[in-house]
């Protein structure tokens, strides 16, 4: 690492744990700050070790520094860690214990890199690597791309944990956050289910780690979510955990993929069909149903009477995460997952696509009125920002608290009356939810909140915000200032090349 030239551009070092569903909030971060901020950016991906989607995406977008992707992904290979966890080990320990045996791999990968990075930013499972940052003596940021109802339960979980007794789940009141909406037991994270668990404990680091940073980066923006951002950052609420500033500066979503969505079949079969008439099924990269809820929800996309598109992956024992990190086996023939004779009888009004889609151009078109979805933050957002209702259908993470946020606070989302992890939803309930949103008069006030929302998302991209509220254009220019006058402090040092890299 050589020091004696340094870029008039910010150069910052983004790093990304392992999964899809944070490998592209961290890119498409840094291709905000590339693209609209001027900075330089080299983004280092941990690999699963067994995904190839990851390593695919890695070494393609590291090939090209065209427009689509204007920096250098570094795909870093994962430490052994099978003697650190059991083989049942829940997705947060795997990922905790990953990133933090990945400190020397990550340390070695900034040392190879042509200068010392002015600026560190990583995800919320990179907590452990803000130390490198200390070592560096450069400002170091944690990226959160969730929401902030999320992050003022992650924050205040370590508080929770000294003054609740018990589980969380066997709570009669729901857990009260100092300047933020309670969440119900029921919609607690995955951790939080099982205090006994490794998860749970690790959650907890993450909560208090967090705070360790310069300040916090977080994917809402300021009209989305106002009373909750107000909250982390009064020092008489959750400030005075947090410290550093929080810079709300999304939506950030992954743009259309013309180069993936290019003479796909779908897209003539969605030129076909009349306007917001269609919705469109996914769970996500690792969201899994069980055979029986595969049948049901069959059963009631063909009961609505709707259009659809469906994203079909194989189903496993028990809805919930089938490969959240890993493979899901793909081969074998779909048609004998389904009731007999559904496939030709919807073939007219139906489209199922195996294991993956060009999920954000679905969303962008025309004819999509829907969207059943498993409520990621990152699928969220895409819906939310083409203006698609949705049908709340959460399955592991923080799923459960994004779709009570959806659908009781925001008003774009309708949801089962039970938890799809607990409970089979029925044919029946699963087309009401389906007419509902998408055509029924019930609904027609969760289609127009849908559409205003997205006005709203597009105002926050713009570089002047409205009504009052700073643009998050606007709020990552501060944090350019922010981190240029930091860099302006630590060029006086006397000593460019940390013992740490040397």
């Amino acid at each position: 690492m050589n020091n004696e030239t340094k870029s008039p551009k910010i150069h910052a070092a983004l790093l990304s744990s392992p999964g899809m569903g944070h490998l592209i909030p961290v890119t498409e971060l840094g291709k905000r700050l590339v693209c609209d901020h001027g900075w330089d950016v080299t983004v280092f991906a941990l690999s699963s070790g067994e995904s190839k989607g990851d390593s695919q995406l890695a070494l393609s977008s590291g090939e090209s520094k065209g427009d689509s992707q204007p920096f250098e992904i570094v795909e870093m290979l994962p430490p052994d860690i099978s003697t650190l966890i059991g083989q049942d080990a829940a997705v947060v320990t795997l990922l905790a214990v990953m990133m933090r045996a990945a400190i020397p791999v990550f340390r070695s990968a900034l040392a190879q890199l042509d200068a010392q990075p002015d600026v560190l930013i990583v995800d919320i499972f990179g907590v452990d690597h803000l130390e490198i940052g200390k070592e560096l003596g450069i400002p170091s940021y944690v990226y959160c791309a969730s929401n902030t109802w999320f992050l003022s339960l992650l924050v205040y979980c370590p508080i929770l944990d000294k003054e609740v007794k018990g589980e969380y789940l066997d709570r009669t009141e729901p857990l009260e956050i100092p300047g933020c909406k309670a969440v119900q037991p029921v919609d607690v994270p995955d951790p939080m289910l099982d205090r006994s668990n490794q998860q749970y404990h690790e959650f907890l680091l993450l909560g208090e780690k967090i705070t360790h940073g310069d300040g916090i980066l977080v994917n809402v923006w300021e009209d989305f979510q106002p009373d909750i951002l107000q909250a982390l950052q009064n020092q008489d609420l959750l400030g005075r955990i947090i410290r550093g500033p929080i810079f709300a500066i999304g939506p950030l979503v992954r743009p259309p993929t013309k180069e993936l969505s290019t003479g796909h079949k779908v897209f003539d079969w969605l030129d076909k069909q009349p306007r917001e008439s269609v919705i469109y099924i996914s769970f996500g990269s690792g969201g899994t149903l069980s055979p029986d809820q595969l049948t049901e929800l069959a059963w009631g996309l063909e009961l609505s009477g709707q259009r659809f598109i469906w994203v079909i992956r194989p189903p496993t024992s028990t809805t919930g995460v089938g490969s959240y990190v890993g493979n899901t086996d793909g081969t074998g023939d779909i048609s004998s997952l389904f009731p007999a004779g559904f496939l030709s009888r919807v073939q007219d009004v139906g489209f199922l696509i195996p294991l993956w889609a060009p999920q954000v151009d679905i969303l962008r078109h025309p004819s999509v009125g829907g969207f059943l979805s498993h409520c990621g933050w990152s699928s969220a957002l895409e819906s939310i920002t083409n203006g698609v209702p949705m049908v709340a259908w959460p399955l592991y993470a923080e799923q459960r608290m994004n779709a009570a946020l959806l659908t009781e606070e925001v008003g774009v989302a309708v949801k089962p009356k039970a938890l799809p992890t607990n409970d089979t939803i029925g044919r029946e309930e699963i087309k009401d939810l389906v007419k509902m949103i998408m055509v029924e008069e019930e609904g027609r006030g969760i289609r127009a909140k849908a559409k205003e929302i997205k006005e709203s998302a597009h105002r926050a991209l713009s570089k002047f915000g409205a009504r009052g509220y700073s643009s998050s254009y606007g709020t990552l220019a501060r944090f350019t200032e922010e981190c240029k006058g930091k860099r302006l402090t630590n060029e006086t040092a006397t000593d460019p090349l940390p013992n740490c890299l040397r």
